[in-house]
């Protein structure tokens, strides 16, 4: 699939805003569906519905199949070992949750150490938190340096013989940097600590490998990655999810219950209780045939050279004030721009038709390192191009003579 023409995938561009073409630069927060995607719900709601894993009946078999198939499809596409590696969730944030909940329930007591950084979004800060109210658990923060990056030399300064996991972002959803994770993995399991990754924004941009980067954990989120909403991944090397206690009690997460006692179900049926949102899980095996149609590393080079693009142009603008300059940088532009607060850029370049984001995105803690209440952020997707990035500028220039 020629990304020349990608657009025409996505139904949302057949639109108007404002009475302009969309300019959507706001992929960080959620990306746009292809129209395979879309149809895919459509056609499993009005011709194939049934509950997974229950019944027997030909629906039900059929559905059980078709849901069980995006998880070969998730493990082939993440080099996971086994299938079972896999857990649908109903979002990363859950899957960060579940990690955090079960982990320090059987092996974190007071004093013992979760190494962060400063990069964090909230939703992998707030569910260490919890412990730290709970059970006394103390929260790290490797430093973000000048450039908006955390270097590995930074995380070994911060362990300690009490870090019991490290938890970090695989690409920050601010600065763009895209962190040395398989380094840091390596060094964490040289003194016996896991790792866990946060992989929202790096899952859409990046290609992933779990043998390559051996992490333990590995949080998706899919409605990022041209999926669904209500979906999320959490990939866990088996060891822990045979270990781990389950997250959540209900249907389908048991093997057998009794007024005595219950036995839990297989892997990964263990942590997936409850109706699952099963039409999600079936569209998003047609997200992950999207993306492998176009190719991975042909996604990162259309992004990258973007965002190289979008960096010289903004950097020509002397109203513009990028922030960060990671040495490994992601498809994330976020910026300021002299004299106007994020949220009237956000509000004026809408009447244009370029949808960007303004706020602190769920990294307050980097904000205030950085010495800043907002920044608006224009981020990439497969979909966009050189023009939709000088039209960002042409509206910036705009919303710089409004506010002179």
């Amino acid at each position: 699939m020629s990304l020349k023409d990608i657009k025409k995938e996505f139904p949302i561009f057949n639109n108007k805003i404002q009475n302009n073409d969309l300019v959507y630069l706001d992929s960080a927060n959620s990306s746009q569906k292809p129209q395979v995607v879309v149809d895919r719900i459509y056609d499993f709601y009005t011709k194939e519905f049934s509950n997974v894993g229950r019944s027997i009946h030909y629906l039900a078999v059929a559905a059980t199949n078709l849901y069980e198939n995006t998880r070969i499809l998730v493990q082939k596409y993440i080099n996971a070992k086994d299938k079972n590696e896999i857990v649908f969730t109903k979002g990363a944030t859950e899957a960060i949750n579940l990690v955090a909940n079960t982990f320090g329930q059987k092996y974190l007591k007071e004093g013992d150490e979760v190494l962060l950084t400063e990069l964090e979004h909230h939703s992998n800060y707030v569910p260490w938190h919890y412990l730290r109210k709970s059970k006394g658990v103390k929260i790290k923060f490797a430093e973000m340096d000048e450039n908006g990056d955390v270097t590995l030399e930074t995380i070994e300064k911060n362990i300690t013989d009490k870090t019991k996991i490290i938890a970090i972002t695989h690409l920050s959803n601010v600065t763009g940097a895209i962190l040395p994770v398989k380094e840091i993995t390596k060094l964490a399991h040289s003194k016996n600590i896991p790792v866990l990754i946060d992989g929202c924004q790096g899952a859409p941009h990046l290609k992933l490998d779990m043998q390559h980067l051996d992490c333990d954990f590995y949080a998706i989120s899919c409605h990022k990655m041209y999926g669904p909403t209500g979906l999320g991944i959490l990939y866990a090397k088996k060891k822990w999810l045979e270990e781990l206690p389950p997250y959540q009690g209900g249907g389908g997460m048991i093997r057998e219950v009794k007024k005595e006692g219950i036995t839990f179900g297989e892997l990964p049926n263990k942590y997936e209780a409850g109706t699952m949102a099963t039409a999600q899980v079936i569209a998003f095996g047609e997200s992950i045939k999207f993306i492998n149609k176009i190719g991975i590393e042909n996604i990162e080079k259309h992004e990258r050279e973007l965002t190289v693009y979008g960096e010289e142009v903004l950097r020509k603008n002397n109203s513009v004030k990028l922030i960060g300059n990671p040495k490994d940088k992601g498809s994330v532009l976020s910026f300021t721009l002299d004299g106007v607060h994020p949220h009237d850029i956000a509000t004026i370049l809408d009447e244009d038709g370029v949808a960007i984001r303004a706020g602190h995105h769920c990294c307050q803690i980097l904000h205030e390192k950085l010495g800043l209440s907002a920044t608006a952020r224009a981020s990439l997707g497969v979909y966009n191009t050189k023009e939709d990035l000088d039209q960002l500028n042409e509206s910036l220039n705009k919303c710089k003579k409004i506010f002179s």
